[in-house]
C-alpha cells in the first residue's frame, strides 16, 4: 500500500513537471505577437476580421463593396443633375445658386484654391492675362469684369464640373463646397457684392433637378 502510494506521488511528481514545462516553452516562443498559452481566448478577445484582411468576400478581402447606386453621405457627394451639354449648361445658369453665405471667410477660402487652379490663367485680378496665355499660344480668357461680368453662378459650377472650352473640369481637384467657394471669390473679381446677391435663395439638388425636366 505504501509503495502504491509512492508512486502515485512519483506519477504526480512527473505530471506536474511536465505540465510545468509546456507552459514554460509555451509562454517562450520567439514570435512577439503571439500571446502565448491561451484559455477561453473568445472570452475577452473578439475574433474580428482585421482591416482589409482575408475572410466576407469571395475574393478574399475583409472590406466588402458598397451596394450598387449606393452614395456617400455629405453634400459634396451627392450627383451632379446636369448633363454636359449646352442644355444642361443653360439649366444649370438658370436652376443652380450658391448655397454658401456671402462672407469674408468663405471669400478667404475660395481665393486660396483660385490662386492654386484658377490664376495661371485667368490671372490674380481676373483679367485673363495669366502667364500661360501670356507665355503661350492659348487665347487669353475673357475678363471676370467685362466679357464674363454677367455669367451666372450656375454656369461657373457647371463649367468646373463638366470644363469648358479649353479649360478642363476641377472635378476631381476640388470638392463641390470649394467650387462653390471658388465661385464667390470670382464674383468679386466681377465687381459683385453681398448686396447684389442677397435676394437671391439657395436652391437644393432637389429644386435644381425639377428645373431641369421642366
Amino acid at each position: 500500500m505504501k509503495k502504491s502510494n509512492a508512486s502515485m506521488k512519483s506519477f504526480a511528481s512527473i505530471l506536474g513537471l511536465f505540465v510545468l514545462g509546456v507552459v514554460v516553452l509555451q509562454s517562450c516562443k520567439s514570435d512577439p505577437n503571439s500571446p502565448g498559452f491561451e484559455y477561453m481566448p473568445d472570452m475577452y478577445r473578439s475574433p474580428s476580421y482585421e482591416t482589409y484582411g482575408t475572410g466576407l468576400e469571395p475574393t478574399g478581402a475583409s472590406a466588402r463593396v458598397p451596394a450598387e447606386n449606393s452614395i456617400a453621405m455629405g453634400e459634396d457627394n451627392l450627383p451632379y443633375p446636369y448633363p454636359n451639354t449646352f442644355e444642361g449648361y443653360e439649366a444649370a445658369g438658370m436652376n443652380l445658386k450658391n448655397p454658401l453665405a456671402w462672407n469674408d471667410e468663405n471669400i478667404a477660402k475660395g481665393k486660396a484654391n483660385y490662386m492654386r487652379f484658377c490664376v495661371h490663367c485667368h490671372g490674380k485680378k481676373g483679367k485673363g492675362d495669366g502667364t500661360v496665355p501670356t507665355n503661350s499660344e492659348y487665347p487669353n480668357p475673357p475678363a471676370y469684369d467685362a466679357g464674363l461680368k454677367d455669367l451666372p453662378a450656375g454656369k461657373m459650377f457647371h463649367s468646373l464640373q463638366w470644363g469648358k472650352n479649353l479649360m478642363g473640369s476641377h472635378a476631381s481637384q476640388m470638392t463641390k463646397t470649394e467650387r462653390w467657394e471658388v465661385i464667390l471669390y470670382v464674383q468679386t473679381l466681377q465687381g459683385k457684392t453681398a448686396n447684389d446677391l442677397m435676394n437671391v435663395a439657395p436652391a437644393d439638388s432637389a429644386s435644381a433637378a425639377e428645373g431641369k425636366e421642366q
